[in-house]
């Protein structure tokens, strides 16, 4: 009795030890809420505002490390006000979003902790402004159509389930005029169901 106990120790041992090493592949989907703030050179402020993200995911991996990228339409939102009117003008953006992410995974049997890191390519497919009163002349701006930003994040997996808790730091100026240089900042948290 004793020795088939050590076996199935050792055996369950080995099993959780192959999860880490053998190569495997996910794919999912993942839907979540982003809060967006613009950072400016001292012109404006900018609250943050929330917007909501859908998309795909894969992972491919082995001994602890991962690839997954991912590819998801965003609808960010950033109020801006202006310091020296007042004026508010309520910016919109709708985007296609690829993070191109690095990581490590801690854990077995389908439960496990993740950190992960790397760059996001962001293509502006739709853009919307309103403008408080007077405030057309202070904020109009003509925004690039795409973007570059480096994300650093967290996960937790449960068996098929997933959440992600990630900050999004923009690279990239994201205006071409108007606004002085301006980038786009992100804290995003989200919710993932492995499909394979």
């Amino acid at each position: 009795m004793k020795f088939l106990s050590l076996t199935v120790a050792f055996l369950l041992v080995g099993l959780f030890a192959s999860a880490q090493v053998l190569p495997s592949f996910q794919l999912g989907i993942k839907a979540g809420a982003n809060f967006s703030k613009f950072d400016s050179e001292n012109t404006f402020n900018s609250n943050n505002r929330t917007g909501f993200y859908g998309g795909l995911w894969a992972r491919v991996g082995a001994a602890g490390v991962y690839f997954q990228p991912e590819l998801y339409v965003s609808g960010k939102k950033a109020d801006l006000v202006s310091d020296a009117t007042g004026e508010v003008n309520k910016v919109r953006f709708t985007s296609l979003d690829v993070p191109l992410l690095v990581g490590t995974k801690f854990g077995a049997a389908g439960i496990g902790l993740r950190l992960n890191t790397g760059p996001m390519f962001s293509l502006i497919l739709d853009e919307n402004q309103s403008f408080g009163q007077a405030a057309g002349s202070v904020f109009k701006a003509d925004f690039k159509n795409q973007a570059m930003a480096w994300q650093f994040g967290a996960g937790l997996d449960l068996k098929k389930l997933s959440f992600d808790a990630r900050y999004e730091l923009g690279l990239s100026k994201i205006n071409k005029a108007g606004y002085p240089g301006t980038k786009l900042n992100l804290f995003t948290v989200g919710l993932g169901y492995r499909i394979l």
